[in-house]
């Protein structure tokens, strides 16, 4: 995967970084817990649905079970990018810097939500 990488419509040197994998405390911890916890199952899922296909099952109970492994990729999204805007907002001092970051992290929200 590509790393972070900084708009143009910021003058920030600092890209902004995921916070599941690279913010401090508890609370850091927690949300990796979660975003990891939801891609284990949607792994799960996906492993089901191939099975399902390879034995020729309905479309519509497939169709089910991909909405699903959808619903979990899109929650693990969410719980990654609060946790992330948790961290701009939280974890910079300056509010001129705090905007900046903060406006970057719903660049990606509108980019990849």
């Amino acid at each position: 995967m590509s790393s972070a990488r900084r708009t143009p419509a910021t003058d920030s040197d600092t890209p902004t970084r995921c916070a599941v994998a690279s913010g401090p405390g508890a609370r850091r911890d927690e949300h990796k817990r979660g975003v990891v916890l939801r891609l284990k199952r949607a792994e799960g899922q996906i492993r089901g649905v191939l099975r399902m296909i390879e034995s020729e099952q309905p479309c519509d109970e497939i169709a089910q079970q991909l909405a699903a492994v959808r619903n979990a990729l899109d929650r693990a999204f969410f719980e990654m990018m609060a946790c992330t805007l948790e961290a701009e907002i939280v974890g910079v001092p300056d509010s001129d810097q705090r905007q900046e970051r903060v406006t970057e992290v719903l660049r990606i929200l509108s980019k990849y939500a």
